[in-house]
């Protein structure tokens, strides 16, 4: 049995920055939730080292609910939390938990009543399986709060040594153990290594010389602006910091930073903000949770207001860009025809854009050669062979020899050309432009045009810290993301009623199969390494892609059905031998955009239609390929043999059942890496925020350079073309600036 004394030492980046501060009585009734989920067992006369540890470890002897702890005490900004708050209080009364749980909390002998920490724990198995399958959807939305919480940061909390009590059981590795790792944490301050001015491309990357870090004195910031070449800012101590430029470029991702490469080459003094922090290759470490909590937009725990779908979004220098998956798709020719021809954008069947393409796609290194594949991807290919589905190789940013399966925490060696390898790059090598991590845009700022003219962008307010400072600049780009540019441009003024509407998602559902050991593919193979989306299964009649994800432990527990402890937990210890496939729909419905502060999606009846049919096919493709036992991630947790006594009639009793039943009810989780078409492009004012050169229609020199400007959902992954728009918004720009005295500061 683990030794609770033991456990305490166990911690992870969100507790050293949220102490729990809830009162001891809510305390009380979260740590007997999280033990509900995942209690101490007493397994020692199995004779297995990881699995005695994994059972004998609750969620609570690691610190799981004082983590969670901590998030309901400011980490976490979502509207669920004052529910979740309110929940805890209630079952830490009597009447509150006879009141949630009913006649499952009492008992026969006295006092009859008990709060919820007192109810004997298979009675509180039984009480939230309730609230995860009944009809009342608050109890069912508490039930996901919970258990996502628990589970995503009790398989990624790190003890002293870094590991964790599950992995050995899950036969997960950890970090990659080819990574040579030169640094202890994830967030090591990269930047305190040297003098600034005098950096040069080393250890730390390709962008060390464009970082600029303003924590740093003035005089050394006032030092490396003038290296450059830019003005400087206000000498005296006491004024108000003030930098100058040509363009200032508020995201780091895949839109902002072809932008800021351009210019910057184009020989304008770009600064780019970045809100995230910069993490080289030579500082990750590659463990889920660390990467998570610090390159992920909300440490990788955002979701819709009604925790229905799961939303991952990049926060870093380099954006999604460098957290993603490789795949580098161009826009589809149909989705091309219809934004031209049905919304009047025109930019979409020109030559400028087969430019665009062509040119990030080359910068990128585009290739579609595999030299060797997955786990997951070898079983996605191997099925649709066999059903004779469609299946193509996925064009990716990274050589054919790219067999990594950490790449959505960082790319280990570069290899992978995200923008920190490519269009930052650019910028740094030009000379011309500057980076800000750890700096968040506060307003715009524009000043009122002549007579009735539009008003014209001249900067941008930044905070960092508790400190505000201003950047000065001719032309303004926000590229902060389909989440954050509505907030941003609202926050500054702007009243276009498109801003913050129409977002799409691309919302995604999962099939698994189980492989035992003993069967194809080889036992060495393990569902978490090689690269990560290599292959894919276009099912043009439903407008989706099957595809394959990147699950490790926290992210596979998150979405793994929980029908009891004991359930639960057996399903986690065949983790490295289970395949996932997901179906990713072009969506026609949508939702707002007003992040942090809500996120809302509604999917459409005919979406839904088209993920079930898809998720069907997903369900065969595991069977086919040779798993063991296939099944989803419905909250019923049904899961059938393949093959042998009654397999083959099992496996149609699941597809009949996957697609009579819906996908809009909560029960089967929904995620998605994709969100767009928060302030789209449109042909005019009336029909979307900014125009088709990538200027907001209500301010001169502002510019939208993101996901959020998709005019709809696209309908596959979603890098190449946000670049290809970038560049030739940044083709536009340059007609601005080179009409505009022709010269930099």
């Amino acid at each position: 049995m683990a030794d609770p004394e033991e456990m305490k030492t166990w911690k992870t980046v969100s507790q050293l920055t949220h102490p729990n501060l809830i009162p001891e009585r809510l305390k009380e009734s979260l740590a007997a939730v999280c033990d509900t989920l995942l209690p101490q067992v007493d397994v020692s006369s199995v004779g297995d080292e990881g699995l005695v540890e994994f059972y004998g470890t609750s969620a609570s002897m690691v610190g799981t609910s004082e983590h969670i702890g901590g998030l309901l005490s400011g980490g976490l900004k979502h509207p669920a939390a004052g529910l979740l708050y309110l929940a805890l209080w209630l079952l830490s009364t009597w009447y509150g938990t006879f009141a949630m749980c009913g006649t499952r909390s009492l008992s026969k002998q006295f006092p009859y009543f008990h709060r919820f920490a007192k109810v004997e724990r298979t009675k509180r198995e039984q009480i939230l399986l309730s609230w995860s399958l009944g009809s009342f959807p608050l109890y069912a939305m508490l039930f996901r709060c919970l258990k996502y919480l628990t589970m995503r940061l009790y398989f990624t909390q790190l003890n002293d040594d870094r590991t964790n009590p599950a992995w050995k059981a899950m036969g997960y590795c950890g970090p990659d153990p080819d990574l040579v790792d030169q640094s202890q944490h994830l967030g090591t301050p990269q930047h305190q290594e040297k003098d600034p001015v005098d950096q040069e491309d080393d250890v730390f990357g390709p962008l060390h010389s464009a970082l600029l870090h303003m924590e740093k004195p003035r005089d050394v910031i006032t030092r490396m602006l003038h290296k450059a070449g830019f003005p400087a800012p206000a000498t005296f101590p006491s004024s108000p910091l003030t930098l100058s430029c040509d363009a200032a470029v508020i995201g780091s991702g895949s839109g902002g930073s072809v932008v800021a490469g351009v210019l910057a080459k184009a020989g304008y003094k770009v600064i780019v903000i970045e809100k995230g922090d910069y993490y080289p290759s030579s500082r990750l470490s590659l463990l889920e949770g660390p990467a998570l909590g610090a390159m992920y937009e909300g440490g990788g725990l955002v979701a819709t207001d009604d925790v229905g779908a799961l939303l991952l979004a990049g926060s870093t220098v380099g954006g999604g860009s460098t957290v993603n998956w490789s795949a580098s798709i161009r826009t589809p020719g149909h989705v091309r025809r219809e934004w031209c021809d049905e919304h009047g954008l025109e930019l979409f069947s020109s030559k400028a854009y087969d430019e665009a393409l062509d040119v990030v796609c080359e910068r990128m290194g585009v290739q579609s050669d595999v030299k060797e594949e997955g786990f997951n991807n070898m079983i996605l290919r191997r099925g649709c062979e066999k059903l004779g589905y469609p299946v193509a190789n996925v064009p990716c940013n990274a050589p054919p020899d790219h067999y990594c399966g950490w790449c959505h925490l960082g790319c280990k060696n570069g290899k992978k050309q995200s923008t920190k390898e490519t269009w930052l790059a650019d910028l740094a090598d030009s000379g011309n432009g500057f980076i800000l991590p750890c700096c968040k845009a506060v307003r715009i700022l524009y000043r009122k045009g002549r007579g009735i003219g539009r008003s014209v962008a001249n900067g941008v307010v930044v905070a960092f810290g508790n400190e505000e400072f201003t950047v000065e600049s001719k032309v303004t780009v926000v590229a902060s993301g389909a989440l954050n540019t509505p907030s941003l441009l609202k926050r500054s003024g702007l009243k276009n009623v498109h801003i913050g509407k129409h977002l799409h998602i691309h919302p995604a559902v999962m099939a698994w199969g189980f492989f035992p050991s003993t069967r194809w593919p080889e036992e060495c193979r393990k569902s978490y390494e090689g690269g990560i989306l290599t292959s894919m299964c276009p099912l043009s009649s439903y407008c989706t892609l099957l595809q394959t994800p990147a699950l490790h432990p926290g992210m596979f527990a998150t979405v793994t059905p929980w029908l009891s402890a004991a359930d639960f937990r057996e399903r986690m210890t065949r983790f490295s031998r289970t395949a996932h496939i997901f179906a990713l729909v072009r969506d026609k419905g949508s939702g707002t955009a007003d992040y942090p502060e809500s996120v809302v999606y509604r999917m459409d009846e005919e979406d839904e239609e088209k993920l079930k049919r898809s998720l069907e096919a997903a369900v065969r493709i595991l069977a086919a390929a040779g798993a063991e036992e296939v099944g989803t991630h419905h909250g019923k947790g049904e899961r059938v043999k393949v093959g042998g006594r009654g397999g083959g009639e099992g496996v149609e009793e699941l597809v009949t059942e996957v697609v009579r039943r819906g996908l809009r009810d909560g029960k089967t989780p929904i995620s998605t890496a994709h969100q767009m078409g928060s302030c789209r492009m449109a042909a005019d004012a009336k029909e979307g925020a900014v125009s088709p050169r990538g200027e907001t229609w209500e301010v001169e020199g502002l510019y939208v350079a993101d996901t959020s400007v998709f005019p709809t959902a696209l309908g596959v992954n979603p890098m190449v073309t946000v670049q290809a728009i970038a560049y030739c918004t940044a083709q536009s720009i340059l007609q601005v600036l080179q009409g505009s005295n022709n010269s930099s500061y």
